[in-house]
């Protein structure tokens, strides 16, 4: 009987093992496909100031425009 038991708990580490295995995995996943669409987002904007420069300064403007709009409305840290 304690045979039986010792065998279920091996068999249930082999299956935790397998799930932080799996879950290593994921986040390396996760991160290349990170990586890969920081890349992609930063090519087309060199693409598109190569090609476009009038069309890529708006994007620029709306960007920059957008990100001062959420500096001065958010609560971030106050001065005291």
């Amino acid at each position: 009987m304690e045979r039986l038991a010792q065998l279920l708990d091996d068999l249930d580490d082999l299956v935790s093992m397998a799930g932080l295995i799996g879950e290593r995995i994921r986040n390396a996943c996760l991160k290349l496909l990170i990586i890969c669409a920081a890349l992609a987002i930063q090519a087309g904007g060199v693409l598109l100031a190569l090609f476009l420069p009038p069309l890529a300064l708006a994007m620029a403007v709306l960007l920059f425009v957008s990100l001062l709009y959420h500096s001065v409305t958010s609560h971030g840290l106050e001065i005291a």
